[in-house]
């Protein structure tokens, strides 16, 4: 039996593979129109603001004159009619260039690259604290429905989502920071500290909890919620009281047989949420001095620095349709009757 087991467990594997492997080409050739469309909508709107670098440059020197500001303008090609500037954009986009910041004097990609590390980071630690945990909070409340266990995580829960976000971390930074001692308040990594492997990595860590739990927080709550009401919706299904009929463990039917299934949805939403988590590490980044893409975002705003926003908010594009792509991947590896199309 095993022999036989053995080349249907294979032929099994290698199907999904080439399923997955033609949804990737299908998900990408959907992909590129859609970044190419964000791209033109997002110069289009940035265009109706009203002001540019050559403006905030000038009101930093304290004086300029008109001469002086024209020539900034020409050396960026800021004083080009907008349908010029688009197209010298998408050239420069052709060529995998994000241009030049008249502001910081950089190259964007350069500038960009030199936060992403950070902000990746920082989504990446928030999402998995806010999955593990609401998860783990919303499978408590399903096992025990109308139990007091399910209706104080329910009022946590309910308390979490409530509260801001810029709220939960400078509380966090009054409590954790200044009255406990336990956590830093603000910034990365400790400045001039010549620490290396393990001694590194428990200093970015001791820097990441709190900005982490703070954007997580949130998250935590939708994840809770939508996890209790996805198992005790399965929890319903016929397979479930068949697997209990069968006298298996109430923890292995909770396990195996509601979480299982019940992933799907949570996994939906991971992949909108990630926009959201860009949207709120701007806030978490200003707050804890986080130098990631998102106080990037800020100044360049505060700067008037449309190419390096630009640059920011086509990343942050490309990593949403990338995430929601490879959760439409994952959706179907779980559930072979999903066909990615």
């Amino acid at each position: 039996m095993n022999t036989q087991a053995s080349p249907r467990r294979r032929a099994r594997v290698t199907s999904r593979l080439a399923r997955a492997g033609a949804s990737l080409r299908r998900v990408t050739l959907q992909a590129l129109p859609t970044v190419v469309g964000i791209v033109i909508l997002n110069f289009l709107l940035l265009q109706l603001v009203p002001g540019d670098a050559a403006d905030v440059i000038a009101g930093e020197a304290g004086s300029a004159t008109a001469e002086s500001m024209a020539m900034v303008r020409a050396q960026f090609g800021l004083d080009q009619p907008m349908l010029a500037q688009l197209m010298d954009y998408l050239t420069q986009l052709s060529h995998f260039s994000l241009g030049y910041s008249p502001r910081f004097n950089a190259p964007v990609a350069t500038l960009i690259m030199s936060r992403l590390p950070n902000t990746l980071a920082l989504m990446g630690s928030a999402l998995a604290i806010a999955i593990v945990i609401g998860v783990a909070l919303g499978a408590v409340m399903a096992a025990w429905p109308g139990r007091w266990s399910d209706r104080l995580i329910s009022f946590l829960v309910l308390v979490m989502y409530s509260a801001p976000g810029f709220w939960i971390g400078l509380m966090a930074i009054v409590v954790f920071s200044v009255h406990l001692g336990w956590f830093p308040s603000g910034g990365n990594m400790t400045i001039a500290g010549d620490l290396h492997s393990f001694a590194w990595l428990r200093d970015r860590l001791n820097y990441m909890v709190l900005p982490a739990l703070s954007l997580a927080t949130i998250f935590m709550a939708i994840y809770a919620r939508l996890t209790r009401a996805s198992m005790l919706e399965v929890a319903r299904q016929d397979f479930v009281r068949t697997a209990r009929s069968k006298g298996l463990h109430p923890f292995q039917v909770q396990l195996r047989h509601i979480l299982k299934n019940a992933l799907i949805p949570i996994t939906t939403m991971a992949g909108i949420h990630l926009g959201n988590l860009l949207g709120g590490a701007v806030v978490v980044e200003t707050v804890f001095g986080w130098p990631g893409m998102g106080r990037l975002a800020l100044e360049a705003v505060a700067g008037r620095d449309y190419k390096v926003l630009l640059g920011v908010l086509l990343l942050a594009s490309m990593l949403v349709v990338a995430a929601n792509a490879l959760i439409d991947l994952l959706q179907a590896w779980l559930d072979p009757r999903i066909e990615v199309r």
